[in-house]
């Protein structure tokens, strides 16, 4: 007997299985969709990861036995652990058609643990090759009957790939890690990804991303509006996964180089106008008559008896309709649902106009139209696409305008009026001034050309070191910056700015600068001085909400801490323990002063 034969068999004996799990997150309607059941062999022993102990199993030919093992505690510790949601259970097509596979199992765990068949979801991977597809869409479809519904793993990784989602239809497909990975950066991912969405609307199939490792893959995603995730990025398989939807933890993830909460465009709920919906069994011609009774409404919004929407009637399409010869007579009695769009563009009202216009753009919607909004997934309204469209355009062109033209990041105008929201929202912040040293004889010396690149080289460093923290980057104007942090970051961020711009601004000095470590320039009092190489002074307050009033008054704090990090030859970061404005000094004259 193998070793790996006898661990095995001592695992299946002794049920040595632990479950982990992975919760799969409904970004837009911020809850837990459910999780997905992962088996573990032994601690440190050849079988503990799935991948050796799956293989084990089928060459000895105790797949089944394992299966239906993994099965039964994935159920006992969901139960056990009050998870909510779905339960997603991988099964092997090749065991759902052993003939020695016990049938009825997974009914008979659900029940001996009281779990509801339609909370269990069968994922079946798509990496088997299945010879027998009929008795596999016959044993699929006995599960669906019992209540269980059913997923499509590893989507794009297999075999068959379209052709089983045409002939199971399932309730989810989960894209295979493989187009998850950097499809920010593959214009052929992210068009296949495009396509599975489109594909999905029209089966009524939820998409479910999985493998999720970067913030970069989150933020593609929710553009292209796909809204169940599942990933490192979001969190970990565990033992004690977490039970509810951390808004405030995702909010943290959104990948949002330049702006933060306080700097993205509205929430599309804003632009909602108030339309009384209709229901699906509204007939066309009631439809019509709405729509003859007031001109002014284009879209009617179709919900369930939910409230959900379902689809969305658009006027000139009916009117068309009834235009053509027996229009009415064929479609006065039909229920809305026949003429009406079936895969209107729908957002919760937290979705960002940035977001939702990205949706709009990258699905090709029609800009005569409407998108529906939801709120905890009930209808609330509608919005025209030129509205939302035209909102944005005004917001570019805005910041536009107060923009710096070198690198146009944020001017003046948005670094007030971002500190400004948070005074306001008595949210806490950090404010850093960050400064060049020595800049000036650099530029006299090397020309306005490279002082423009360093500009730019230090917009860039200051951007990429804060863009996977909540922050906000503005350019106040020649080699100033300024950044607002809304976490606890400032100090390690500001202290990488330094770190990598000291590295790669060498590569505007001569060997022979970098060597001495400076050069020899002309003051202005035309006097010869070394000027070290370019440096960067930045001063960190965190202003007391209670002390401070106005963003002239941070402004001015952060100033002064610039100022004592400017003390320094070298690069310097100075902390201010101040937290309030400074206490304005009163001189007496000599005729005033009380002996």
């Amino acid at each position: 007997m193998s070793a790996r034969l006898a661990i095995l068999e001592n695992i299946l004996k002794n049920s040595e299985i632990t479950t982990l799990f992975q919760p799969i997150f409904d970004i837009a309607g911020q809850q837990i969709l459910g999780y997905e059941a992962l088996s573990r062999g032994p601690k440190n022993c050849d079988l503990e990861m799935p991948n050796a102990l799956f293989s084990a199993a089928i060459v000895h030919d105790k797949i089944s036995e394992l299966e239906l093992l993994c099965r039964s505690k994935a159920i006992e510790n969901f139960v056990r652990l009050k998870l909510q949601g779905k339960l997603f259970l991988n099964v092997s097509p090749k065991t759902l058609l052993d003939p020695c596979h016990p049938k009825g199992e997974t009914l008979h765990l659900i029940k001996q643990f009281g779990l509801a068949a339609n909370r269990v979801v069968i994922e079946v991977t798509e990496q088997e090759k299945v010879d027998d597809g009929f008795l596999l869409l016959k044993t699929i479809a006995h599960y669906r009957q019992l209540g269980f519904s059913i997923a499509i793993d590893d989507l794009g990784a297999g075999y068959s790939g379209l052709k089983q989602w045409s002939e199971l239809c399932p309730d989810y497909v989960k894209i295979d890690r493989y187009f998850i990975d950097h499809c920010d950066e593959s214009v052929v991912k992210k068009e296949f990804l495009k396509s599975i969405i489109e594909l999905a609307k029209v089966t009524k199939t939820a998409v479910i991303a999985e493998g999720i490792e970067r913030v970069e893959e989150l933020s593609l995603l929710e553009g292209l509006g796909i809204v169940n995730a599942q990933g490192f990025l979001l969190e970990r398989p565990s033992l004690k996964p977490s039970l509810a939807f951390d808004s405030a933890q995702l909010q943290q993830l959104s990948f949002t180089p330049l702006n933060n909460q306080f700097e993205q465009s509205m929430a599309i709920g804003w632009l909602a106008i108030e339309q009384a919906p209709i229901d699906s069994h509204t007939r066309c011609k009631d439809a019509h008559n709405i729509f003859e009774k007031d001109k002014s409404i284009i879209s009617l919004a179709v919900v369930n008896e939910s409230l959900q929407p379902i689809g969305l009637l658009h006027k000139d399409q009916l009117t068309e309709v009834f235009a053509a010869p027996y229009g009415h007579a064929l479609y006065d009695k039909q229920p809305v649902t026949a003429l009406m769009h079936k895969q209107p563009l729908v957002v919760d009202e937290n979705q960002l106009l940035d977001t939702v216009s990205q949706q709009i753009t990258e699905n090709d919607f029609d800009i005569r139209r409407h998108i529906v909004i939801t709120r905890t997934e009930q209808y609330l309204g509608l919005a025209p696409l030129r509205d939302i469209l035209k909102h944005i355009t005004e917001e570019k062109i805005r910041h536009a305008q107060h923009a710096n033209p070198l690198t146009m990041l944020p001017g003046n105008v948005a670094i007030n009026e971002a500190i400004e929201h948070r005074l306001r929202a008595k949210h806490s912040f950090a404010l850093a001034y960050i400064d060049l040293n020595h800049f000036k004889q650099f530029n006299d010396l090397y020309g306005y050309a490279s002082g423009d690149s360093v500009i730019k080289l230090l917009a860039d460093v200051t951007t990429q070191a804060c863009s996977n923290v909540p922050s906000f980057v503005g350019h106040i104007g020649g080699d100033d910056f300024m950044v607002v942090f809304d976490g606890d970051d400032a100090a390690t961020v500001c202290n990488n700015i330094i770190t990598e711009f000291e590295l790669k601004s060498r590569a505007f000095f001569t060997p022979e600068h970098i060597a001495s470590g400076g050069y020899w320039a002309t003051n202005r009092e035309g006097e010869k001085q070394f000027v070290p190489l370019l440096t960067l002074s930045i001063g960190v307050v965190e202003p007391d909400l209670e002390q401070c009033t106005n963003s002239h008054q941070i402004a001015a704090l952060a100033t002064d801490a610039k100022k004592e990090a400017k003390r320094y030859r070298h690069s310097y970061l100075f902390l201010c323990k101040r937290r309030g404005p400074a206490l304005a000094v009163v001189r007496l004259t000599p005729e005033k002063q009380v002996i």
